[in-house]
């Protein structure tokens, strides 16, 4: 299968219609798919549901798409750098399903696993605990009995994710930490877009470094990236 398109408007042909539930990598501005963000934006397409930690910031990430009300809910973990996400939220604009950035991930992961529910202790006793089956189980000191809540396995329509190499079969490498949310959003989409900094040849790859195999893979674009910074600090003296 030729996984390789000539950019992210291509990639993204046929796959983009109003509704549906995208699964991105990222974390803040790190590792985002800013060029496929981009094109989701440029196609126009409607009423999204983004599963990501974040939302970027106002004019940067997922906050492009925010700025043109092309977003109907995001699932996110942090929200705290988005002046414009906050203002939609509590206007009551946008739809907000808050989770624990460990849960989400798993979520992710449990997804692209095949895996439709699982248990965990985070957040029970709060907020995120409402309306979601408890169960006990044996697991505290002395086979204590101790309470879980089930969080359901994100199963979404397309992942788009930020790569720093892929091989031309979809093998992928991450940077350092721009890895964050990229393999398990890559998981669970049921097709997956990648944007890389360079494409390799099949082989060239040393099978022990490559982060997420290339079953996962199906769109794969090259292009040449911003990477912002959040928040940019330096010494004074």
């Amino acid at each position: 299968m030729q996984k390789i398109y000539s950019d992210a408007a291509a990639a993204l042909d046929g796959l983009l219609h109003d509704g549906m539930f995208i699964a991105a990598g990222g974390f803040g501005l790190c590792g985002i798919p800013e060029l496929l963000l981009a094109a989701i934006r440029d196609a126009g397409t409607r009423d999204l549901t983004f599963a990501s930690n974040n939302a970027g910031v106002d004019d940067f990430g997922i906050g492009i798409l925010l700025q043109t009300r092309q977003v109907k809910k995001m699932i996110s973990s942090y929200v705290g750098e988005n002046a414009e996400f906050m203002r939609q939220y509590l206007s009551g604009e946008l739809e907000l399903e808050f989770n624990p950035q460990g849960t989400l991930a798993e979520r992710m992961r449990a997804g692209g696993c095949g895996i439709p529910g699982f248990y965990t202790k985070t957040g029970v006793g709060t907020v995120i605990a409402d309306g979601k089956e408890h169960k006990d189980f044996p697991t505290g000191e002395n086979g204590a009995m101790e309470t879980y809540i089930m969080e359901n396995g994100i199963f979404a329509d397309l992942a788009i994710v930020k790569a720093w190499k892929a091989d031309e079969t979809g093998n992928l490498m991450f940077r350092k930490t721009a890895r964050n949310f990229n393999p398990p959003a890559a998981m669970c989409g049921k097709t997956c877009v990648v944007e890389v900094e360079e494409i390799v040849p099949t082989g060239s790859l040393d099978p022990d470094a490559i982060h997420l195999p290339g079953i996962y893979v199906h769109r794969i674009i090259q292009g040449t990236h911003e990477k912002r910074i959040e928040q940019r600090t330096v010494r004074t003296a």
